[in-house]
């Protein structure tokens, strides 16, 4: 596996100028509550360059005539690895996970000092601001230390982002393997719960349900908080709590996706909770789904990614135009954007080692990115109308439908890679009635 991520480091350095160092800070376990910690989450960007996954860690990355990769880290310690588990120490960083030089991270400074006297350009990867208080000093030590007729080093300062990020989309085949992992099991935890769906159980008992699957599938954890919510709670985008009951007739989405060895899936499925639609639901869910179908049938390399957006905000309008919830022609409609009342959210992102995954999409044009194979997104639409919505027949309201697909751009083409998580409202009702 190391190999994987000297490639990674190699190709990086190739696209910097010459005479640039990389810094990129792992992160720092956090307190939950007095000396009780939470579960440990490397940085993803740190991840990706080096695999290391342990608190507190430092990379460095020089370019030059001979690359170097530095690594710092937590040194053995016997007594504490009795309580917290086993440290790779510096021994470690370099037999194990490929670094040119371990050290500790208190000789990180002293370091740097010395390797950044001949750096034109410093690349910073911080996340959380570990050193943003530190970065003009470091840059700035060599000239306000050497003597006067020194040749000043005015060393800028970039982010790594600008230059990981826009890599970071196109994944390999390594990643991709273990996306289709993580949604393999996600697509169990979502079959899960929609067969033990009923009215009386609690939202909580079916989040339960979800990790307890996903954890005999491999996974160690959720990509992100799931959302269960029934009925109205669905009009909260981000919803977590997970805490009602569930009451008949009312619908239930379920937003959820596995972690797989850091890779995220992120599947959504909307259902009535009895398993039988009544003709309201069944006329929303429809649109949704045909708004999904459309964007996704457009998938292929050299697709504009507003496209997608695009496509399933037309299917929406008209739509929710048929069905009386919005009023005016088409035209009008699309030109004042009267449809966000109810769609609310954009349709879809990248996804990877963050669910929501770093890449820009627009291009250094600020047109927006074309598809290429090995892109992995979501496709997402949805339709909200919560219960205060006065105006909309009562059927309609404390509704909210989204359904969320997970899509690989390949050659030539796609591939719905969750499309196995029944989403017709015939699957739905069958697979539920089982």
């Amino acid at each position: 596996m190391s190999n994987i991520y000297h490639q990674r480091r190699s190709e990086l350095l190739e696209q910097l100028p010459n005479n640039s160092l990389v810094i990129v800070a792992g992160y720092q376990q956090k307190v939950r509550s007095k000396n009780i910690k939470y579960h440990f989450r490397q940085d993803n960007d740190f991840l990706y360059l080096t695999g290391f996954d342990e608190p507190d860690a430092i990379a460095i990355l020089v370019e030059g005539d001979v690359n170097q990769y530095l690594l710092f880290c937590r040194p053995k310690d016997p007594a504490q690895e009795v309580s917290f588990g086993a440290r790779a120490g510096i021994e470690g960083a370099v037999a194990i996970h490929g670094a040119d030089k371990g050290y500790t991270v208190a000789e990180f400074e002293q370091t740097l000092a010395l390797l950044l006297q001949q750096i034109n350009t410093l690349y910073i990867s911080d996340e959380l601001g570990r050193f943003s208080s530190q970065l003009i000093s470091w840059v700035n030590h060599q000239r306000h230390h050497c003597s006067f007729d020194t040749p000043k080093r005015f060393t800028s300062i970039k982010p790594l982002a600008e230059v990981l990020h826009s890599k970071r989309v196109v994944k390999s085949r390594d990643e991709l393997a273990k996306i289709r992992s993580a949604v393999y099991a996600s697509t169990a935890g979502h079959k899960a719960v929609m067969q033990a769906c009923k009215p009386g159980i609690n939202e909580r008992e079916l989040s339960s349900l979800f990790d307890f699957t996903i954890a005999k599938h491999g996974c160690n954890d959720v990509a992100y908080p799931s959302i269960v919510a029934g009925g109205n709670n669905a009009c909260c985008l981000h919803y977590e709590e997970n805490c009602c009951e569930l009451v008949n007739g009312q619908m239930l989405l379920i937003d959820a996706g596995g972690e797989f060895e850091h890779y995220a899936a992120d599947i959504t499925r909307s259902y009535p909770v009895n398993g039988l639609f009544s003709a309201e639901q069944k006329a929303i869910y429809q649109l949704v789904l045909k708004a999904l179908d459309q964007a996704i049938e457009k998938v292929c390399p050299g697709t504009a990614w507003n496209s997608l957006y695009e496509t399933c905000m037309q299917v929406m309008a008209e739509g929710l135009k048929e069905l009386g919830l919005l009023t005016g022609s088409i035209e009008q409609i699309m030109a004042n954007e009267s449809y966000k009342r109810f769609t609310v959210h954009k349709t879809g992102h990248w996804l990877g080692m963050d669910v929501h995954d770093v890449g820009p999409y627009h291009d250094n044009e600020g047109k927006w990115r074309t598809l290429e194979a090995n892109m992995v997104f979501t496709i997402e639409p949805g339709i909200y109308i919560p219960l205060d919505a006065l105006d909309v027949p009562q059927a309609y309201r404390g509704m909210g439908i989204r359904i969320e697909d997970d899509i690989l751009v390949t050659h030539n083409g796609y591939e719905n890679l969750s499309v196995d998580v029944p989403r017709s409202i015939e699957e739905i009702e069958a697979f539920m009635a089982k």
